[in-house]
């Protein structure tokens, strides 16, 4: 399977660049997004159309997760019915139930139908099986262990949360660490959102093959200089990840899970 950055940012869109969504394509080209974050559509566009999407799965309902997820529906809705690009399937969103009025919005008559995912027993999604797990967050999340049926490559996404043991078993032997790392070194345990050094810890007890950071901070802190910020963070979760790549997420790089 295929992960491609649509957008890596936390919190809010920044120097021409959105938040949270990922396009992950599977081996018989069955389309994922995950996450619809700022953006999310119009970086689609630059990888196919967004029409082609198979399916959509939703981490959680803050605004930097799903900013683009009403988008996503109207321009499905709006799309010249005439055209020969068009699809008429209704758009399958998943999402969890434990916010009413969230996972309402993700039906839209004709457009799209929303699910609500098991997160108890996990879930079958086209050629992906799907677990969860809740995180450490101010709303209800779920990082994801997502396993191509045929392959048995497997992606672990954090969504958002801070550190929580029961995160190393549930990301063990993962081909690929999708993790949020919104804080630098020093700021552990936080309510929210995992540090670079937690990131690369849990990368290294779980033995994934590739560490990936995302939710990326817009700014540095004090004690670190602004220039080339993002490399400094990167370095710290390298240096806990010991020999295990740790990559940062960027619009439009992708990895393909066969080179791991």
């Amino acid at each position: 399977m295929k992960l491609t950055t649509l957008g890596c940012w936390g919190g809010y869109p920044y120097r021409d660049a959105g938040t949270t969504s990922f396009l992950l394509t599977s081996e018989s080209g069955f389309n994922l997004l995950i996450d619809a974050g700022s953006r999310a559509v119009t970086e689609l566009e630059h990888e196919l159309s967004p029409l082609q999407l198979d399916a959509v799965i939703i981490s959680h309902y803050h605004q930097d997760h799903i900013a683009d997820l009403g988008v996503l529906q109207q321009y499905r809705q709006l799309w010249p019915k005439t055209d020969p690009e068009w699809d008429s399937m209704i758009l399958d969103i998943y999402g969890h139930n434990r916010d009413e009025v969230n996972f309402k919005n993700l039906t839209l008559a004709n457009v799209s139908k929303g699910h609500a995912y098991d997160y108890k027993n996990g879930q079958k999604v086209g050629p992906f099986d799907i677990t969860f797990i809740e995180t450490v967050h101010p709303v209800i999340c779920y990082a994801m262990r997502i396993v191509e049926r045929k392959t048995g490559q497997t992606l672990v996404f954090t969504g958002d949360t801070g550190w929580f043991d029961d995160l190393v078993p549930f990301t063990k032997g993962a081909d690929m660490f999708l993790a949020d790392v919104y804080l630098f070194k020093g700021q552990e345990k936080h309510f929210a959102h995992l540090t670079s050094f937690e990131a690369g810890k849990i990368a290294r007890e779980a033995g994934v093959k590739k560490l990936v950071l995302t939710h990326l901070p817009q700014h540095a802190p004090a004690h670190i200089s602004s220039d080339n910020y993002l490399e400094s963070l990167r370095e710290e979760a390298q240096t806990e990840a010991g020999t295990i790549p740790v990559e940062l997420a960027e619009p439009h790089k992708k990895w393909d899970f066969n080179d791991f």
